[in-house]
């Protein structure tokens, strides 16, 4: 058994009172059993074994995600299933110290070792606890051992994965299926001549033995067969064929475990219900310039239209170098020395924000004065402080766009003429003229400095010069400087999509080709043109007769130019 303490938690597990009633919804020691035999000892611990799907992390159940936040230590059978952990908890490994799968008995021993501590264990199993897996033998050790568990359903690979590939199990015409578990066991395939759909698993390495066993059994040769690896993931792959070509078939396509096989007519039905794999940017690796805090939304987007997301932060907010401008800039603001406050970044509102809670200020400081923002997304930010604002521009969101809508300073209606300004060190001074040309005086005020960040590591920057990025959504001008600097260009192959006119123009400078370019400065309106360019470009191959592939396939060996 391998531990694996990547967690802060201690490999100790505390079995204090606070440990066990550290959440409402955590089982209840009260309700745990003494250990046999009537001895005083510490209570015993309790086990949730949770089902956690068939790959997709978002198709975890609601009571399994509240579970593993509230466990102290999570047992997994494969490392993947670790990084569903998001808090302190101890990870063990269900594996022996030479590698191999622990056995279900010594499952079992493990699991009530760790509940014997007073612990809260979840034993996380891939797919349905209780399906294909060992989740009942090592519950009926922890009913031996006298100590408390529940069990908590997961979504089963067998129906998940052939939905995911497009493929029913049943339709009006097939209301029988069945599960044929093949790996090293013995199978009588006549058993299976009939007509009911089949579900095969563990088949990758003995396909060509079951495909011949049921034709021998009487299936037709030509019976269709979907065989789907890694199902549910941005991996995901179906090879379609029939049971007299389908080990070819797999062989060529490199299919590998785990992988779902479907034997029947309801394959024939994929071609009209295959929506995963067809999604714009299925399986597409896409590069984002931003935090993960600042790209979450942005990265649920992209999930939604098949890509995986890769965040390269290449700015860093720093506080300005002399405080004392911003000290001076809200003082003035508290004694009614402005008129407007115009906001022009996210980044903006939240640096006058820590400088308003370093004095003790709330969003009441703004009484009695005007408020602009660039943009929605800036709108929003100031949203947060229950402030709505008063000037948004009403064609581009830019600093251009909102001086189009900004007033001229007129002495009799407006009582003051300055306008607090507080944003990035490297802004442009559109706005700053602009808005003097309009009769205001402006306090440009530094917030805060926006600085390179340091360089990915290695594999990233090699993925990016060498082409495994599908794409990349530059969202500024500064991460496209950024980024090439930090990082390097781009590969040709690669398509890049910017946010802006602005952003565009940086690229062309950079010597980037760019393909996509949002209507609208939102990073989500950028992932809706990304995906618009990815269904034409998979319509388009599919129309030449051409595979559908990602952009990375296919490397022109010369870099493009604007």
């Amino acid at each position: 058994m391998t531990t694996r303490q990547s967690r802060k938690k201690s490999t100790t597990v505390s079995t204090s009172t606070a440990t066990r009633e550290k959440a409402t919804s955590a089982p209840s020691s009260s309700s745990v059993p003494a250990r046999p035999g009537g001895k005083s000892s510490k209570p015993l611990g309790h086990v949730s074994f949770v089902g956690a799907g068939p790959g997709d992390v978002s198709l975890l159940t609601v009571r399994a995600a509240e579970l593993l936040a509230q466990a102290d230590v999570v047992i997994v059978e494969h490392a993947e299933l670790a990084s569903l952990v998001t808090n302190e908890a101890e990870i063990v490994d269900g594996f022996a110290e030479d590698g191999s799968p622990l056995t279900h008995s010594a499952l079992g021993r493990l699991v009530v070792r760790h509940a014997k501590t007073g612990a809260h264990v979840v034993r996380l199993v891939g797919g349905d606890p209780f399906t294909y897996a060992t989740a009942p033998e090592e519950a009926a050790a922890c009913s031996k051992a006298g100590i408390g568990f529940e069990i908590v359903p997961g979504i089963s690979s067998v129906s998940a994965v052939p939905a995911y590939a497009g493929v029913p199990l049943t339709n009006k015409g097939n209301r029988e299926y069945r599960v044929v578990s093949v790996g090293d066991s013995s199978v009588s395939w006549p058993d299976y001549a009939g007509d009911d759909t089949l579900v095969l698993l563990s088949a990758v390495a003995r396909i060509g033995e079951a495909a011949a066993g049921l034709v021998e059994a009487g299936r037709s040769p030509q019976t269709p067969v979907a065989m789907t690896r890694v199902g549910t993931t941005t991996e995901q792959t179906t090879v379609v064929s029939t049971l007299e070509a389908i080990a070819d078939d797999a062989r060529a396509a490199g299919m590998t475990s785990p992988a779902i096989t479907v034997v029947g007519d309801v394959v024939q039905m994929r071609d009209a219900l295959s929506w995963f794999e067809t999604k714009p940017l299925y399986g597409w690796r896409v590069l984002v310039p931003r935090t993960k805090e600042q790209s979450a939304s942005l990265a649920t987007r992209l999930r939604s239209f098949g890509a995986v997301s890769e965040e390269v932060p290449t700015i860093s907010v720093e506080p300005p170098r002399n405080p004392q401008q911003m000290d001076k800039a809200v003082r003035g603001l508290v004694e009614g020395r402005y008129e407007w406050v115009a906001f022009t970044s996210v980044n903006a509102v939240k640096a006058v924000r820590e400088k308003f809670e370093e004095y003790g200020l709330d969003a009441r400081a703004f009484s009695g004065l005007k408020i602009a923002a660039v943009g929605d997304k800036t709108a929003e930010a100031i949203a947060t402080w229950g402030i709505k604002a008063d000037l948004l521009p009403s064609g581009e969101q830019s600093a251009r766009g909102l001086l189009e809508d900004w007033p001229p300073y007129d002495e009799l209606l407006d009582p003051i003429n300055r306008v607090f300004l507080p944003r990035a060190d490297i802004a442009t001074e559109t706005l700053v003229a602009g808005l003097q040309e309009l009769g205001w005086e402006v306090d440009d005020v530094t917030a805060y400095r926006t600085v390179r960040a340091a360089p990915p590591p290695a594999p990233t920057r090699e993925a990016i010069k060498t082409g495994k990025f599908d794409a990349v959504m530059f969202t500024s001008s500064s991460t496209v400087r950024n980024l090439v600097g930090i990082a390097g260009k781009p590969h040709a192959s690669t398509i890049i999509a910017c946010i802006g006119p602005a952003t565009v123009a940086t690229a062309e400078e950079h010597g980037l080709r760019v393909d996509v370019m949002a209507e609208q400065p939102s990073v989500e309106v950028l992932a809706d043109a990304l995906a618009e360019f990815g269904a034409a470009r998979r319509l388009a191959l599919i129309e030449a007769g051409e595979p559908v592939t990602k952009p990375s396939y296919k490397r022109p060996s010369s870099r493009r130019k604007a």
